[in-house]
């Protein structure tokens, strides 16, 4: 079965030599008499030519029986290829092997679909190429990305161990700890009613190593969370988890960034700027009506609260006076939106719970619009100066409370972009990397429904200490240790200073977030009984590690950089799992199932 160079390898330097080669058959060609096989494996292609002057009939015959995906091994001399032949689109398109002989290793029946031909194959149903996953692997766009995907593996933690830094293994089998998204429990045969998790993180034991004295941390963390997919979620996933005591913000930032220069190195050439820019949370929101902006183009949020306080337009009048904000973004251009177009983006602003969306079209030097008519000259001047109006431009409004009128307004921003692209009238560089720090969130929101305030990232974020005393007077001033990393408007991971203090992570816990003391103790116990022992100031973060190779390969769906990744639906359509168990192995678990498919 020994090969001498793979299928990437041969150069006219190698012309003379006898080699042999092995990998799937990527393309036949019949040309005057002459057989042409290019030979694939993981690294590239090379031709391979069959001469019927030179072989005997029955290993030509051989060679011309195969079909695409047979796999072979093919021993000849290299030659250069004849005046005009070559090939400047691979590598190794200079030079071509001619057969001496032929071994075929495996037999391919005909494809679903075809994997020779990117342009066909990359439009084929994604549905299509999940089931035959293993044909879709052998693409050479999915072999770059989980090359790619290898090499910042090996990247990340070559940086890490350089830094000081011991990779350490936490348990995949953990305690149930409902906070947040939902999670996928485990039966325990040896003790029935009783359950592991599949860990969301492993924020408690890598929280617990501090405590241990390990100091630095990390981990390429394989979690588990049971929600809706999306393009970017998969129920199971893979973060760069990292933790370190003695430190404070500005060690977790510098870190990062270091780690993030070296990955943006390895993967693409290219040298990343530090350190990154900051931007606190408040000030994303105003500006860009969202915590994880691309600011790659402006189009930015303007406040018009003051303007309008006073206004003769009732419904921005009345929001300021029931304590909102009045906010416009100009979509510049983007005055011959189509009524599709504005339906849809009147329909982000229901989903928000507004009535409706005002807007006013700049069309033949008018303001196009039914709510002008109550604005006053000064309050026109106003939108004119801060939103720098023009002609072909659209002013687009939201009259609300202040997170809801910023992130209606973010979210018709990005929409707006996203036309504008299509219509070719704002240019954004895929080859360009905004990365910023997005800080200083509020450590805690307010559920209405549940009539409770709840952890803006996690119960474990640590409170700025000198806010600490407002967590029971004024939870809502209270500004957590929290910090996201942010690149061309997609969240790369979250992170904080922890708390190390028994008595403040008590308090949070239940005079905060009001969960009862039992509850506490049953929850989080060994974590409290842990800090009582001498916890270490420590933070960390945690680095979407699927997201981040998705945005390096510039692929929209993460499922393109993972090797078997599951549908929207949470089905892995290669294996057809999740599938029914026998009824044996439910009776061994102590489970009884009221309504399932048979096995």
């Amino acid at each position: 079965m020994k090969r001498t160079h793979h299928c990437n390898e041969l150069r006219p330097a190698h012309i003379g030599q006898t080699v042999t080669l092995t990998g799937w058959v990527h393309s036949r060609r019949d040309l005057g008499g002459l057989l042409f096989l290019d030979v694939r494996d993981r690294e590239g292609r090379t031709q391979t030519v069959f001469d019927p002057s030179d072989l005997p009939n029955a290993l030509f015959e051989s060679a011309a029986a195969l079909r695409s995906e047979c796999v072979v091994r093919v021993t000849g001399k290299v030659r250069q290829r004849p005046a005009g032949t070559n090939n400047p689109k691979i590598s190794t398109g200079e030079i071509e092997v001619l057969a001496q002989s032929l071994e075929v290793l495996n037999m391919a029946d005909v494809l679903p679909f075809p994997v020779d031909d990117p342009e066909i194959a990359g439009k084929v149903n994604e549905e299509l190429r999940l089931k035959y996953r293993y044909l879709d692997l052998r693409r050479p766009e999915m072999a770059r990305n989980l090359r790619l995907r290898s090499k910042v593996a090996g990247a990340t933690r070559q940086f890490l161990d350089e830094q000081g830094f011991l990779e350490v293994e936490t348990p995949i089998l953990f305690k149930s700890t409902p906070e947040g998204a939902r999670e996928f429990l485990v039966p325990n045969r040896r003790e029935p009613g009783t359950f592991y998790a599949l860990p969301q993180s492993p924020q408690q034991f890598k929280q617990i190593l501090m405590v241990g004295g390990v100091e630095r941390y990390y981990q390429l963390a394989r979690c588990f969370r049971d929600e809706d997919q999306r393009a970017d979620r998969q129920l199971e996933f893979t973060q760069i988890d990292i933790e370190m005591s003695f430190i404070e913000r500005e060690d977790v930032y510098a870190l990062v960034e270091g780690l993030l220069k070296r990955i943006w190195k390895t993967a693409l050439d290219i040298d990343v700027p530090t350190p990154f820019r900051r931007l606190r949370f408040e000030e994303a929101l105003n500006r860009y009506g969202i915590d994880k902006p691309d600011t790659r183009f402006g189009q930015e949020l303007a406040d018009f609260t003051e303007e309008f306080r006073g206004s003769a337009f009732k419904v921005f009048s009345g929001a300021v006076a029931g304590g909102g904000v009045v906010k416009a973004l100009n979509a510049k251009g983007l005055a011959g939106a189509t009524q599709g177009q504005i339906e849809t983006m009147t329909e982000y602003a229901k989903s928000f719970g507004a009535r409706g969306l005002a807007y006013i079209k700049i069309e033949n030097g008018e303001w196009k619009s039914p709510i002008v008519k109550f604005f006053s000259d000064a309050e026109k001047a106003a939108l004119t100066a801060k939103l720098q109006i023009e002609e072909g431009d659209l002013i687009l409004f939201a009259a609300d409370h202040w997170l809801n009128a910023c992130e209606i307004l973010g979210k018709i921003r990005l929409y707006c972009a996203d036309v504008l692209r299509e219509q070719g009238k704002l240019t954004v560089d895929s080859k360009r990397f905004d990365f910023l720090w997005v800080v200083d969130f509020p450590l805690l929101s307010f559920d209405k429904e549940q009539n409770r305030w709840y952890s803006s990232h996690h119960p474990f974020t640590a409170p700025v200490a000198e806010d600490i005393p407002l967590l029971k007077s004024d939870p809502k001033k209270v500004r957590g240790q929290h910090y996201d990393i942010v690149v061309n408007g997609v969240e790369l991971g979250g992170g904080s200073i922890r708390i190390h203090q028994p008595d403040v992570q008590k308090t949070v816990f239940e005079e905060v977030l009001q969960i009862p003391p039992a509850e506490t103790k049953l929850r989080f116990g060994y974590l409290l009984e842990a800090f009582r022992y001498g916890a270490p100031p420590h933070g960390g973060i945690a680095l979407g590690f699927d997201r981040l190779i998705a945005i390096l390969c510039d692929t929209p769906s993460i499922r393109d950089v993972i090797a078997f990744p599951k549908t929207a639906k949470g089905v892995d359509l290669m294996t057809d799992s999740p599938a029914p168990v026998p009824p044996r192995q439910l009776r061994e678990l102590y489970i009884e199932v009221k309504s399932a498919k048979s096995p």
